[in-house]
């Protein structure tokens, strides 16, 4: 749900979608990583933009991936619970 929410209200969501530098590892739990920090960021890193109903925090640190992707930063990046 997280994940449907961000991408479909601003998040760019494109770099884990197939083929993306950002679609492996192929979890939920890592692209969802990646589109409610996307549309943390775009949001401007309003409070209360990274609830996601209690499945999201920010974190100073953004989530480690083997796959090389790159998260947009800012003070405050998001990382599902």
């Amino acid at each position: 749900e997280a994940i449907d929410y961000a991408c479909g209200t601003g998040a760019d969501c494109t770099p884990i979608l197939q083929n993306g530098p950002c679609f492996q590892p192929n979890t939920v739990k890592d692209h969802c990583n990646y589109a409610v920090n996307s549309y943390y960021q775009r949001k401007g890193n309003v409070q209360g933009s990274c609830d996601f109903a209690g499945t999201a925090t920010t974190s100073q640190t953004p989530p480690t991936s083997a796959s090389g992707c790159v998260y947009p930063s800012s003070p405050g990046l998001v990382s599902v619970k």
